[in-house]
């Protein structure tokens, strides 16, 4: 299972993590952003997959292509801005975290501005004169 073998590389860099990190506290880093990295790839294939669902059922439901689209980029965006917070916190610059976060809603709230708007046109247009 793969979830077995994620869980695993998590353990052991967590273990090397606690035993060189009083001794090489710089290279202790390296090993959570490798580690990052590494279960970040492993799961990118299942990140895809998830993609490809939500366009086909976008596309079965008629939706159209430019909100599925959206929807898709808003979930990259809020993913990639919580690991890369998550990795910048882990190195110890809580404020450098915060700002990526802020970041991430900010760009999520620009993409979402269209949807927003296409709902409240559709809610008005059905709101009797």
């Amino acid at each position: 299972m793969e979830i077995i073998q994620i869980v695993s590389i998590g353990i052991v860099s967590s273990l090397l993590v606690l035993i060189l990190k009083e001794q090489k506290p710089s290279f202790t880093f390296f090993i959570i952003l490798l580690t990052g990295i590494y279960i970040f790839s492993f799961i990118v294939k299942n990140i895809g997959d998830i993609f490809q669902l939500i366009n086909y059922l976008g596309n079965k439901a008629n939706v159209d292509g430019v909100y599925v689209d959206t929807i898709l980029q808003i979930i990259g965006i809020a993913y990639i801005a919580e690991f890369g917070a998550h990795i910048t916190r882990d190195a110890g610059l809580g404020s450098v975290a915060a700002k990526i976060e802020l970041a991430g809603k900010i760009l999520i709230l620009v993409l979402a501005v269209p949807i927003l708007t296409a709902v409240i046109e559709t809610i008005v247009g059905l709101i009797p004169a």
